[in-house]
């Protein structure tokens, strides 16, 4: 399966360097869960989660499973995020859409 993604970058940004941003970042998350098939499953995952949980879900109140779903997402969301924005980032400096395959 494939997915998409959009980066949220400054608009100052060439298509080229968005290109090459958007490629640092497949690259992060897909290295950081396993393998590039396991994005939309994991994140689909999250997103059930995230819907039934809400955004900041009680740990305590998750399963075993979703529980790992939630910080294995969460911890390749991060890796992916400083790959391209750094370790240091702010929340206003930029962003992404995954849009899964329907």
């Amino acid at each position: 399966m494939t997915y998409t993604l959009k980066l949220y970058v400054s608009d100052d940004t060439t298509p080229a360097q968005r290109q090459a941003a958007e490629r640092l970042f497949r690259q992060a998350l897909e290295t950081a869960l396993g393998d590039a098939a396991m994005v939309v499953p994991v994140y689909s995952a999250y997103l059930n989660i995230v819907g039934q949980h809400g955004e900041a879900p009680d740990t305590e109140a998750l399963t075993l499973d979703e529980r790992l779903v939630l910080e294995t997402w969460q911890q390749a969301e991060t890796a992916a995020m400083e790959a391209v924005f750094g370790p240091h980032r702010h929340l206003d400096e930029g962003g992404y859409q995954i849009v899964l395959p329907s």
